[in-house]
């Protein structure tokens, strides 16, 4: 997620190199919208940055503000529909709003919206997005004062926010303003840079890089940042209570960004380190999974004495596997992304350094290509403790039958990944190496230990939104979304 204020640059251009250092973070639809002060366009479609823009588009976005987005689906279907920032039109002017994370209110959100008044006609306003996004952008367009005057987004923005529960790092826009907001846990990462000619935000440091920006400062978690022609102003809208996750350190963000003035890369190889310590064994050669893998199997070499070296090549062409929505193309993307380098493998006892075991297929796989590429031993190392409890917050391993690390022990599954010995690092490790206060870490997926309060089960869910849906396909928990007067400009 990417925004930007810069008067006299071309905004979309800058949005489209943001987003493309930030393509880790979503693969399924990308979109960019841009206000010229008098109106906002939108452009988005399913696929890669690369795949949706090019010269023609970019250069049919003109003005001086824009947000952009790379969805990563955790609330609603991989469609076009989904695909972000959102979009509404307001008794002002219009709202567009890019969103990262993940809220846990949802259902309850969508009950808010359903209560916003009916138009003049009485004709509800039905829209096809099945994503908490859009909820989020219904209510800041269509709240109402006291007096039943419509309120601008900026005065709707400290009245909505506080009501989102779960994680979100936002950009949104009107037609003269730039806002960004973070959850008051302040569990996805969000940060400010400034250019010479203005200002950007974006979900990680390495989005400020490629477009220049210097690095100002990270959002607080509880604020809210505007930015328009009379400069920056910031207000608060929840006490802050810092949960960043954890999880971000161990594969999420870049190697190359910084989160709470840590280094990514530094923690990564850091907790090669300590998994050295913690869990040596006797081999010949460490290999990493790349890319993520890479930076703590360098820091199990350097702890181990035990070579590095690069036994598994990756095509740069090819998704993350882990991020792509289904099980069938994960499994397919393994063998497209990775191959062994036999000359290197064969006969040699090696430690397979890996970030994260979710599922298990990925690690499966790869042990079976070692072993046909002639490896003597394989000994699977993994960079953070094992994956219990599913993530609520904008990752997707939403039940725990999905994890293999629930209801089996560390020998099962090294086990059934056909490993020789199988080891994780300790939580107290992993923590360790991010240098970052452990109350001041959202570790839920490894602890259980969720920094909020949840709603019932049945209220969770990637597919909540379309569990009930009409003749025309449109979910009618969200028929009615934003039905009043400040959402329908004649």
């Amino acid at each position: 997620m990417f925004g930007v204020w810069a008067p006299g640059e071309e905004v979309a251009k800058l949005t489209y190199f943001g987003l493309y250092a930030l393509q880790h973070r979503g693969q399924e639809s990308a979109g960019i919208a841009v206000s010229n002060g008098s109106q906002i366009l939108v452009f988005k479609d399913m696929g890669l940055v690369s795949q949706v823009f090019d010269e023609t588009s970019l250069g049919s976005l003109k003005g001086h503000i824009a947000v952009g987005h790379a969805r990563y689906s955790t609330t609603g279907a991989s469609v076009w529909e989904n695909a972000q920032p959102t979009f509404r039109a307001t008794a002002h002017g219009s709202i567009a709003l890019g969103h990262n994370g993940n809220l846990v209110n949802t259902a309850e959100m969508a009950e808010m919206v359903a209560k916003l008044a009916v138009n003049g006609n009485g004709r509800a306003t039905q829209v096809a997005a099945t994503n908490d996004t859009d909820l989020v952008t219904a209510l800041l367009a269509g709240q109402t004062g006291e007096d039943g005057s419509p309120l601008t987004v900026e005065q709707a923005a400290p009245l909505v926010l506080p009501q989102v529960k779960g994680a979100f790092s936002m950009a949104f826009m009107d037609e003269d303003t730039l806002y960004a907001a973070r959850d008051a846990q302040g569990i996805r990462p969000l940060v400010l840079g400034r250019l010479e000619r203005g200002w950007v935000v974006a979900s990680e440091t390495s989005g400020l890089d490629i477009v220049g920006a210097s690095f100002v400062r990270e959002i607080e978690p509880g604020e809210l940042v505007a930015v328009d022609e009379n400069g920056l102003r910031s207000t608060r809208f929840a006490e802050a209570k810092p949960r960043g996750c954890v999880f971000e350190y161990v594969y999420l963000a870049r190697p190359d960004t910084d989160i709470a003035g840590r280094n990514v890369y530094l923690s990564r190889v850091e907790m090669g380190r300590k998994l050295a310590a913690e869990a040596p064994a006797d081999a010949d050669l460490v290999i990493a999974t790349p890319e993520s893998g890479t930076p703590a199997a360098i820091g199990y070499a350097e702890a181990s004495g035990i070579p590095y070296g690069a036994g598994l090549v990756k095509n740069s062409y090819v998704g993350r596997t882990f991020i792509q929505p289904s099980q069938t193309i994960r499994q397919l993307g393994i063998r497209l992304k990775l191959n062994p380098l036999k000359e290197v493998i064969r006969g040699r006892r090696l430690v397979v350094v890996d970030d994260s075991i979710v599922r298990g297929n990925t690690q499966r796989a790869l042990v079976r290509m070692l072993r046909e590429a002639g490896a003597a031993e394989v000994h699977v190392r993994i960079s953070s403790p094992p994956i219990k409890w599913p993530c609520f917050f904008g990752i997707d391993f939403a039940t725990r039958a999905e994890l293999i690390a629930n209801g089996l022990s560390v020998e099962e599954i090294g086990k059934s990944l056909g490993a020789d010995s199988l080891a994780y690092i300790s939580t107290d490790g992993m923590i360790a190496a991010t240098t970052i206060a452990k109350p001041n870490l959202c570790r839920a997926c490894f602890d259980g230990e969720y920094p909020m309060e949840l709603p019932e089960p049945e209220l969770l869910g990637k597919h909540l939104l379309e569990s009930e849906t009409d003749a025309d396909g449109v979910s009618t928990l969200t028929a009615g979304v934003g039905a009043s007067d400040a959402l329908q400009r004649p």
